[in-house]
């Protein structure tokens, strides 16, 4: 069966949940697929993408009002592709060399046959002049694939990492392929005006393409490159925030610290999200506390497990444990620890009872394309108090910036910033997230997904 409209990503926006016996598919969480599920609903359209296990993929099959088209991953791929290519070569390239990435050939071919693999599934299941809007990192070739299988039709790409100044890009020793590829769309799209200025210098640079204005010109057509910032279902955060029972839970964590002063973290266990700083920043502010008071507040680590096979998640899970028994063992009182550490996924609604509780979100990853945390954190904030306390490196930066900004890497600037979040008046905490919430407002998901795919219709499309 043909489609008019497909979206391509690297996973499914379902996840199959084994329970005793049976297994089932469930839809899974996040601003991607709430964000497209009515879109995909409205044009009968189809989702290709992996579904998370190695070896042959399930048959084609209906979730949700989503037709999901599985495509195939062997475990060897897995590693070469998604643990090699995408995760120790791509994502520390992109998020500004914070780990040196690794240039295997081997990882490279399993890039290519994946990608390859991904543009055959969407070329089988687009009708005629159809659109199809791939996703992120793992699918950079897929554009151009799939434009010399099916020329008919209109593809759209959007980046959901930072993409790198040509200083980095220029190491990665396939540069023109990755560029090529992203150049077979007719609207690529990136989380700020940053990444997409950094995208046309080097399409200008390695690909020898004329620009006007934010197009560049090929022989035949012209590719839209622009920023999108991508955003979080306000309104479902505020109504959740509202619920009896998530306030009753956010009253109860309160009480179950003894009405300390919050402050919380919620992170992927990534090296590029910066908790080690920040826990050694809160060691540091405690220890400048005046009479060294230390028993009114305390931080809340959640830290969820993330691409564990890979060895510098493992290092960075050594680190960031060591701080916190580091830390714990010069502050804590018997019972009474200064960070409470969890490694663990959350559901959805005790997040939010989580975010309604604290007084102080901490976001302060080192290098992010967006970070949707810190919008949630400010979504749930139902009488306008609480301090965001942001990194200057995140894409939410832009349109968060009465947060209190900081340099992630500064320990001194950032212990500052906590003992100034920790000391701010009401009416200030107020005035700030008034000003965060009327930009929440104003660029929802539904927004970035409606701007995105106006500006692809309106492109000159297929060739």
């Amino acid at each position: 069966m043909l489609t008019q409209f497909v979206v391509v990503a690297n996973r499914l926006p379902v996840r199959q949940v084994v329970r005793k016996s049976s297994a089932a598919w469930r839809r899974s969480p996040g601003g991607l697929v709430a964000a497209l599920a009515p879109v995909l609903r409205e044009a009968s359209g189809m989702w290709v993408g992996w579904s998370g296990t190695a070896g042959a993929a399930p048959d084609p099959f209906e979730q949700d009002g989503i037709r999901n088209v599985p495509v195939p991953v062997s475990e060897s791929e897995i590693a070469g592709f998604y643990e090699g290519f995408c995760n120790r070569t791509l994502w520390p390239l992109y998020h500004d060399v914070l780990r040196p990435p690794r240039f295997e050939r081997a990882w490279w071919k399993d890039y290519v046959s994946v990608n390859r693999r991904f543009a055959e599934a969407a070329a089988g299941v687009a009708s005629s002049c159809g659109t199809v809007w791939i996703h992120d990192y793992h699918l950079q070739l897929v554009p151009a694939m799939l434009r010399a299988m099916r020329p008919d039709l209109r593809i759209g790409f959007f980046l959901h990492i930072p993409f790198p100044p040509i200083e980095l890009f220029a190491k990665l020793p396939w540069r023109n392929a990755i560029l090529e590829g992203l150049l077979g769309a007719d609207v690529v799209g990136f989380q700020t005006r940053l990444a997409a200025a950094n995208f046309r210098s080097l399409c200008r640079r390695f690909c020898g393409v004329r620009q006007r204005n934010r197009k560049l010109r090929l022989a035949q057509r012209d590719v839209e490159v622009s920023a999108f910032p991508i955003s979080i279902d306000v309104e479902t955060f505020e109504t959740l925030a509202a619920r009896p029972d998530i306030v009753q839970r956010a009253t109860e964590l309160k009480r179950s610290i003894l009405d300390k002063r919050i402050f919380l973290g919620v992170d992927r266990l990534d090296y590029t999200k910066g908790i080690d700083i920040r826990l050694h920043a809160w060691g540091e502010m405690l220890n400048s506390r005046t009479n060294g008071a230390v028993s009114d507040c305390v931080f809340l680590q959640i830290a969820v497990p993330s691409r564990e096979r890979v060895p510098a998640y493992r290092e960075t899970r050594a680190r960031v444990e060591r701080t916190v028994g580091e830390i714990n063992g010069r502050f804590a009182a018997i019972g009474s620890p200064v960070i409470h550490y969890m490694r663990r996924d959350y559901p959805r609604d005790e997040l939010v009872a989580l975010y309604s509780a604290a007084d102080v979100m901490v976001v302060t990853p080192l290098r992010d394309g967006m970070n949707l945390v810190a919008k949630e954190y400010v979504a749930c904030r139902r009488d306008s108090t609480g301090v965001l306390v942001l990194s200057e490196f995140t894409g939410a930066a832009a349109e968060l910036s009465s947060a209190l900004l900081v340099n992630p890497f500064d320990i001194d600037g950032l212990a500052h910033s906590m003992q100034r979040a920790l000391d701010m008046p009401a009416d200030e905490q107020r005035r700030r997230m008034r000003v965060m919430k009327r930009a929440l407002h104003r660029n929802t998901v539904f927004d970035w997904a409606r701007s995105f795919l106006t500006t692809l219709d309106n492109s000159n499309g297929a060739s």
